[in-house]
């Protein structure tokens, strides 16, 4: 069974004392309601003149908690028991062969010259291991992590995303709420529903529109290749179907939507459009997604760049600020220094996926957020960050058999044993997670690459056998 994380006593130590919320945060955190609501449907012509959507719905859709409700206090979803004979030797002895095993390791020429690590004890701060740990390198997909701490703080883990199509002057506009993970089915519901009230209110045929305006231009970041998009990531808007990769995902979704709306018999007139739902339109009809905890465990088990560049554009809303970029990369900074304490020195910051080749950050910082989820009073938000991470070895993950991760001599024996963040970019390969050594103890550790000219398989298996001799089965 994959480790889990007890909580954990604490003593004390870099970044354990919360620290005050900053008031644009603390403003943006309300208690909203998190229970799914079914699409509504309008039965009537003169209902098509009652409740008008306002031009607030933005701030509507991102009122949200800080706390997860009826969760905190929770006991983790798996614990794993201390192994036997774990406290046969003290942590002291095991923390010293972790270091020693290390050094010796990051020699190995895989790794290259430019490596940041670290190894923390999580119930005493204590910093097992470091190797240039203040360096701040090109992290790759490991920012996911300060982007999924920021968006569950901020926004709560109950928190839904919302996707409405409104009715006003002949036309059903089908208006984004940040949600990727929004499909063809849900689609499908919310066209029964506007093709039921179409049909109450008299009304044949309909003119279709998407507003995508909650997420502002730009839709591209600073660092990203052009040859990443649309398949590794596509410019970043607040409307999309299915994930699909294409160049504009809001009119993709706009059609799929009216192709839907056809097959139950409404016509629809003209092409697509883009443009803002006006403050007359009336609600005919809205999803719900998944509570925030769950995408955000999704987001980080597939490493979804999409997911997470549209939970750093909807945290930045949570928090009273505009949903782009700049603003979204500020409230992560914001959540991390002024929340948790946690130090943001050497921190550039540039988008939420990881993707920018601007972005540096030290591993040293990278293990200071992990080792946030092993405490207690963290752990009713953050816990979903931990319970997100791939495990070792574990099917359906970055770090499964199907990535050719953890099949490696000195790295099999931390198959179930190690749950970690993956990050890999050209040039630039992290593992930064979470595992319990022979002492008992939990681990947190980071380790980022930058420059090796080995194979980026070579480089993930060197990573994986410094992850085993953290967890102590690789020594």
């Amino acid at each position: 069974m994959p480790p889990s994380l007890p909580g954990l006593a604490t003593s004390g130590g870099r970044h354990r004392k919360p620290k005050e919320m900053s008031p644009s945060v603390r403003r943006a955190i309300v208690v909203a309601a998190t229970a799914p609501v079914a699409a509504t449907m309008l039965s009537a012509p003169s209902a098509f003149a009652t409740d008008a959507v306002s031009q607030d719905r933005a701030h509507r859709n991102v009122s949200l908690p800080s706390e997860d409700a009826g969760e905190r206090g929770d006991k983790p979803a798996f614990v794993k028991s201390v192994r036997p004979g774990a406290h046969t030797t003290g942590p002291g002895s095991v923390n010293r062969g972790i270091a020693d095993a290390l050094d010796a390791r990051i020699d190995d020429p895989r790794l290259g010259t430019d490596l940041s690590g670290v190894v923390i004890d999580a119930a005493s701060d204590e910093v097992i291991w470091d190797h240039d740990a203040a360096t701040a390198l090109m992290p790759a997909s490991n920012t996911k992590l300060a982007t999924a701490t920021a968006a569950l703080t901020v926004l709560g883990p109950g928190h839904r995303l919302t996707t409405e199509v409104v009715y006003a002057d002949g036309t059903l506009t089908l208006v984004g709420g940040g949600d990727r993970t929004l499909t063809t089915e849900d689609l499908g519901v919310l066209a029964d529903a506007a093709a039921a009230g179409l049909e109450n209110a008299g009304l044949t045929t309909v003119e279709v529109r998407v507003d995508d305006s909650l997420f502002p231009e730009p839709a591209l970041a600073t660092g990203w290749n052009a040859g990443y998009y649309p398949n590794e990531i596509a410019p970043v808007r607040s409307l999309v179907v299915d994930g699909r990769a294409v160049q504009d995902t809001a009119l993709d979704a706009g059609e799929v939507f009216a192709g839907l709306l056809a097959d139950r018999g409404v016509t629809v007139g003209g092409d697509v459009t883009r443009g803002a739902a006006g403050e007359g339109a009336v609600l005919v009809a809205e999803h719900r997604s998944e509570a925030l905890s769950t995408i955000v465990k999704h987001m980080l088990k597939v490493s979804d760049n999409n997911i997470a560049e549209s939970l750093l554009r909807t945290t930045a809303l949570g928090a009273g600020r505009t949903a782009t970029f700049e603003d979204g990369t500020a409230v992560v900074r914001d959540v991390l220094s002024g929340t948790y304490g946690v130090s943001l020195e050497n921190f550039e910051m540039y988008d939420g996926s990881g993707l920018s080749r601007a972005t540096r950050i030290p591993a040293r910082t990278l293990a200071d957020i992990l080792d946030l989820t092993t405490d207690p009073r963290h752990r009713g938000v953050l816990r979903h960050v931990s319970d997100g991470l791939p495990v070792a070895g574990e099917a359906g993950g970055t770090l499964g058999p199907e990535w050719g991760r953890f099949d490696t001599p000195d790295s099999q024996c931390a198959v179930g044993e190690v749950r970690g963040k993956t990050g890999t970019l050209t040039g630039a390969i992290a593992l930064s997670g979470i595992t319990q050594g022979k002492d008992g103890r939990w681990k947190v550790f980071s380790f980022v690459e930058n420059g090796s000219t080995a194979s980026n398989d070579d480089i993930k298996d060197a990573l994986d056998g410094l992850a085993a001799s953290v967890n102590g089965c690789n020594t």
